[in-house]
């Protein structure tokens, strides 16, 4: 569900979502109030404005398109630039991405998302996109065991026999092999908001979260 808070203007309105977009900063230490240390990774918030909402009648499904960080004029084109003038936005953006919800009467173009839509104590699910390591072989990419280390094997990090008899033939579609390394989307669930720090766009969630510095995070209540 969405909901208007405090709109001191009345053309800047602040609405509350089910999740937010945010940016990784990285890993920290706090202190709870039994003095436990708990870690916990720094989430950078940006301003995020409405840049339309999709309903079942035009689009077939609920959701809410978000539209954050303003593009330079020679970088945008005129699709989005048309496409970005109702949420205020002068050329493209750098993301535009969506949350699926429930919407409600009070959700408008232009309004811009509240940090507070997320609070201490929930619990979220995440999804960002995960470091990516490059090419590697079986035994970093797949947890092979690897063979003998010694007396001449000549299979110390090899994957090993690929294929079947004369029937199939064929290697078998989803065989671990070498390949490219992490860069995928991974999601996380089950992870605690720990703080929000509204002043300075800043929230807090328990443990490590996939991805590198700056990595765009989505996070939805469960």
């Amino acid at each position: 569900m969405s909901e208007v808070i405090d709109n001191k203007s009345p053309s800047t309105q602040t609405l509350k979502l089910n999740g937010l977009f945010a940016f990784k900063e990285g890993m920290a230490t706090i202190y709870n109030e039994q003095g436990e240390a708990v870690p916990v990774t720094v989430l950078r918030y940006e301003p995020w404005f409405v840049s339309q909402i999709k309903t079942n009648a035009e689009d077939g499904y609920e959701a809410v398109q978000l539209a954050c960080e303003p593009k330079k004029a020679k970088n945008s084109n005129k699709a989005e630039q048309g496409h970005l003038k109702s949420a205020g936005f002068e050329n493209g953006a750098r993301f535009v991405k969506e949350l699926r919800q429930s919407l409600s009467e009070d959700l408008v173009v232009g309004a811009q998302v509240s940090i507070d839509s997320l609070a201490k104590g929930d619990i979220v699910k995440i999804t960002s996109k995960s470091k990516g390591k490059g090419f590697a072989g079986v035994m970093k990419r797949w947890n092979f065991a690897g063979g003998p280390g010694s007396h001449g094997s000549k299979f110390h990090r090899r994957p090993g026999s690929s294929g079947n008899r004369t029937w199939p033939g064929r290697v078998m579609p989803g065989k671990k092999f070498p390949g490219h390394l992490g860069n995928e989307s991974v999601t996380v669930k089950n992870v605690e908001i720990v703080g929000v720090i509204s002043a300075e766009n800043v929230l807090m969630v328990r443990g490590p979260i996939p991805g590198a510095r700056n990595t765009l995070v989505k996070l939805v209540r469960e």
